[in-house]
């Protein structure tokens, strides 16, 4: 099935600092010779194929089980995801004045669930792991109907923008992405002992498949890369997943979860799964709409690492301060016991 075709004048950004002629030339040209391209587009499913097979290699049946019978945390943690960031990505839109692919683009990273990388954060920020993991099954499994239907709601305030996204395209690709994923749980479920030398190559492949993708791309466009860190986009970069971890952590701490929950929260929150994004942009997308704009998401992967590990860096900082102060340490695997022990949330954490 032939994906939707965007109206060239649509897809340009008006806040881009482009001449608006050679913007619309630029985005709306393929950026790689077809042969390439299909090369290209084989990469990206194989590599997507492996990391969300080592995802699920790293979700435990019985944990989630058990989340989904106390399903307190996990509610919090998917409104928060799929309310917050979804809601930002389109407040961001509006206020830069995106159009057309780039205002897509923005939309579909905001709805993407959160990654595997959410779960390493979780863990450098003492946070539940188990939370972490349940929270990034949840909302990969969601992201199939949740996706689709939050872009169908957004795009209803751009004119012209509604008829243009590939629902059913996104949706297909969706399927193909999350398939693997549940190959994963199988095998974490049944074949445990193979499940952490799945996760640790998927790991390496996905570094090499995006360094490759990156490399080929510059080589492919030279400077013309450079448009990519245009104002309004870094800007969003940045914005999109720092307002992500503090409502992630605004949320929770009004519907009084643990800190370690808190923190855990805050990190699916504002996380996204920018290779799922990127895939999507390639696959649902013809070459000459989408041009550069799938490479993006990486862009954003990027800042938003960056804002992780500072507030990694300064929950450390604040957590040696503390304990080389006299004050009481808790590591993560004792606040719970922390907190039923306390009648306050203070007990829960320092």
């Amino acid at each position: 099935m032939e994906p939707h075709s965007l109206d060239p004048d649509m897809s340009l950004n008006d806040s881009l600092s482009i001449n608006a002629t050679n913007s619309s030339s630029f985005w709306n040209e393929p950026l790689f010779p077809p042969v390439m391209d299909k090369l290209i587009n084989i990469l990206m499913v194989v590599t997507v194929f492996i990391v969300m097979v080592s995802m699920g290699c790293t979700m435990e049946v019985p944990k989630i089980k058990a989340h989904l019978m106390k399903p307190k945390g996990v509610a919090i943690a998917l409104l928060a995801q799929y309310a917050v960031m979804p809601l930002t990505a389109f407040v961001l839109v509006k206020v830069f004045r995106l159009t057309g692919t780039t205002a897509i683009m923005v939309l579909i990273c905001g709805c993407c669930p959160g990654g595997s990388l959410s779960n390493i954060l979780a863990l450098g920020i003492n946070g539940d792991m188990n939370l972490s993991i349940v929270m990034t099954s949840c909302s990969t499994l969601l992201a199939l109907g949740m996706m689709p239907l939050l872009l169908f709601i957004y795009c209803h305030s751009f004119p012209h923008l509604q008829s243009a996204v590939p629902y059913k395209d996104i949706s297909v690709s969706l399927v193909m992405i999350l398939i693997p994923c549940g190959i994963g749980i199988l095998i974490n479920h049944y074949r445990p002992k193979y499940a952490k030398v799945i996760t640790r190559v998927g790991m390496i492949i996905m570094s090499i498949a995006i360094l490759i993708v990156c490399i080929s791309s510059s080589v492919a466009v030279g400077g013309s890369l450079l448009n990519l860190f245009s104002p309004p986009l870094m800007a969003i970069a940045a914005l999109m997943p720092f307002i992500g971890y503090s409502f992630g952590y605004i949320i929770s701490s009004i519907f009084k979860l643990k800190q370690r929950e808190r923190r855990t929260v805050a990190m699916e929150t504002g996380c996204q799964n920018v290779q799922l994004c990127s895939s999507i942009l390639k696959l649902a997308f013809l070459p000459q709409e989408v041009g550069i704009l799938f490479l993006y998401p990486f862009v954003y992967g990027s800042v938003q690492l960056m804002e992780a590990v500072v507030l990694i860096v300064l929950y450390r900082s604040y957590q040696y301060y503390k304990e080389h102060t006299g004050e009481l340490y808790l590591p993560a695997a004792e606040e719970d016991k922390a907190g039923k022990s306390s009648s306050g949330t203070t007990g829960e954490d320092q």
